[in-house]
């Protein structure tokens, strides 16, 4: 069993999107490795290798998922959750019945190639930020379906979630705010029909803005789009009163910059809109029955 910091998803929450993963690669059965080991499948050793550096991300939802697929199968991982390794690092392994890890293997790479993108691309943000007071969160910008996994691999790779969503905090967006008719007519109407813990955030795009959303007493201020200069100034205004965050355009390039003005946190989609699939396999070999299938 992995030791795993990061906080994985509840079971009540995690095991019916494995089960459901599984079901749409299975549609009504694998009709090639149930044919071929119709009668009795034999054991297979398997190595999930990392063929190119990255940070390692979704080995606990793996070796979940192969428990589904099959309760015989063995896991055993390689290396912790979150390392950073190199290229042709085995990573896992895997033993049991064939069938079952043929079964599993396209949804268990499916999942740690995704994972471990979004995981390696966020840590090189959060290594930019090194020295910096801020802190990088996510957004809401998820691929449907898979917001919990993929906000997990956020926090893998060294980052912090922002809200999961709508109803983990009331963020009073430019929309809300030309709808409501200003920052303070739409504060004072969430004021009382929200619980009385759940803070409140403001979009703000000027000055004028952040003066507004202060003097109705919220929680946290998001500067959005705004020039650096800006925002430094905006940051100075605020003199930590509130919390404050950084949103829009945020690439490698800017983030030092950004972090420099003093903000608390800063929000990108980048860390999981922009994340490439690590390249990863599975390389299994039949056993022969008088081996003692060692986990190494």
């Amino acid at each position: 069993m992995l030791t795993n910091r990061y906080a994985l998803p509840h079971p009540l929450l995690l095991d019916p999107l494995l089960s459901s993963w599984l079901a749409e690669d299975w549609g009504r059965g694998d009709r090639t490795s149930e044919a071929l080991f119709a009668e009795e499948s034999p054991d297979g050793h398997g190595k999930i290798l990392l063929k190119e550096a990255g940070v390692v991300a979704g080995l606990p939802l793996v070796e979940r998922l192969f428990a589904i697929v099959d309760p015989a199968v063995r896991f055993a991982p390689m290396c912790e959750e979150g390392t950073a390794a190199e290229a042709r690092t085995v990573i896992a392994v895997v033993e049991g019945p064939v069938r079952s890890l043929l079964m599993g293997e396209r949804v268990a790479l499916n999942l740690l190639q995704r994972l471990s993108g979004i995981a390696t691309i966020t840590r090189r943000y959060v290594e930019r930020l090194a020295g910096h007071h801020a802190r990088l969160v996510d957004t809401r910008k998820t691929t449907p379906g898979l917001r919990l996994i993929e906000k997990y691999a956020v926090r893998v790779g060294g980052a912090l979630n922002h809200r999961f969503g709508l109803d983990d905090a009331a963020m009073i967006k430019d929309n809300h705010i030309e709808a409501a008719g200003g920052i303070r007519p739409a504060v004072e109407r969430l004021r009382g029909r929200i619980p009385f813990l759940m803070p409140i955030e403001v979009e703000t795009e000027s000055l004028e803005q952040v003066q507004e959303a202060l003097g109705c007493g919220v929680q946290v201020i998001m500067l959005d789009n705004m020039p650096v200069e800006r925002m430094r100034e905006a940051v100075q205004l605020i003199a930590g009163r509130v919390l404050t965050e950084a949103s829009g355009n945020i690439t490698l390039d800017t983030l030092g910059d950004v972090a420099a003005t003093g903000v608390d946190y800063i929000s990108t989609s980048a860390t999981i809109t922009r994340a490439p699939w690590l390249d990863i396999s599975l390389d299994l070999r039949r056993v022969p029955t008088t081996d003692t299938l060692p986990l190494d």
